[in-house]
């Protein structure tokens, strides 16, 4: 028989690129998403597997959803993706934060432990838990955490929570920390997806510049297609455990946006202005991921650069906007 996942967050960039990377290992695949006014499936018909999933009606502040989805669907993995995911929004929504990306970890691991303890486990934890280590600027397994917002204090919780059911209830329970991962399915809100829908709507004649935080702080992109392959192969492993998947490059914003702007033959320097609006309470200036682990252990690698990665974020961003005006 085909082997069972459950995906919270499903319609969010990882979870429609994880679904359909489980869909072609043959996988039947159930996702759980909160009801919405307005539709939120678009990821999901982008890669064209829509039809192709089981889509469960729930939210994960909700236990009670998340116990009836477990119970439903009776699945062999499990993949906690679901989250308020936006680092900026949980400064201005933090209690909001920690119930959906903290305190719903936890209900769906109550539900796993209750009616399906066999399930295996896989907890989306964050770079953003490392926040501030300055004296550490390659961060690991082993590195010491010092989250530097509500979005990576409530990620800090569910992560720590994981672990916990792994050691007293004995649960399959996996965290990956993933370092920034990016596509054309990301959110508008996010600083690549704002820089490549500026640099469609800027070559196209829509925009006239871009307005911006800190350029300087640094980040470790990949390509959210690689790193959910890491998920799956974390859950395929002999036994649980918590692994770095990152590039091991580490670039400024201001680089990452000479890099898009330069693939439709444009100089950033002549449309990108500092802002200070967009600069955060407490900045993170440098994440730069170890995955040595996971290339050793999973023999997972990071496949597309951030030069590859930049420009078909930058070509879909333009298919986009022509459409607009269609």
């Amino acid at each position: 028989m085909a082997k069972s996942a459950l995906i919270t967050g499903i319609s969010g960039q990882d979870g429609a690129y994880l679904a359909k990377h489980l869909l072609g290992l043959g996988y039947e695949v159930h996702g759980i998403m909160p009801r919405r006014s307005t539709p939120t499936t678009w990821r999901l018909e982008y890669l064209g597997i829509l039809g192709d999933v089981d889509l469960i009606e729930g939210d994960l502040a909700d236990s009670a959803a998340c116990m009836g989805a477990v119970m439903e669907t009776r699945p062999d993995e499990v993949y906690n993706l679901g989250a308020q995911s936006f680092v900026a929004t949980s400064w201005r929504q933090p209690l909001l934060t920690a119930q959906a990306t903290g305190l719903g970890a936890l209900n769906m691991l109550e539900a796993i432990r209750k009616a399906r303890p066999e399930a295996k486990f896989y907890q989306a934890s964050t770079s953003e838990m490392f926040g501030g280590m300055k004296d550490r600027p390659l961060q690991d397994e082993n590195t010491p955490f010092h989250p530097r917002s509500p979005y990576g204090v409530a990620k800090l919780f569910a992560h720590w929570s994981t672990i916990n059911y792994r050691e007293s209830f004995g649960l399959f329970g996996c965290c990956g920390i993933l370092f920034n991962h990016e596509s054309p399915l990301r959110g508008i809100e996010f600083v690549t997806r704002k820089v490549t829908d500026a640099v469609a709507r800027i070559k196209l004649g829509r925009q006239k510049d871009l307005h911006l935080g800190n350029i300087d702080a640094k980040r470790d992109w990949g390509f959210a297609g690689d790193y959910v392959k890491a998920m799956h192969m974390m859950l395929q492993q002999p036994e649980p455990d918590c692994y770095v998947v990152a590039t091991g490059v580490t670039t400024t914003v201001r680089d990452m946006c000479r890099i898009a702007f330069a693939h439709v033959g444009l100089d950033y320097r002549d449309f990108v202005v500092v802002d200070p609006k967009f600069y955060r309470p407490a900045e993170v200036e440098i994440l730069l991921g170890n995955p040595a682990k996971a290339n050793a252990k999973l023999g997972w690698k990071a496949e597309t650069t951030l030069e590859e990665l930049m420009g078909m974020m930058v070509d879909a961003d333009l298919e986009r906007v022509k459409r607009e005006t269609r």
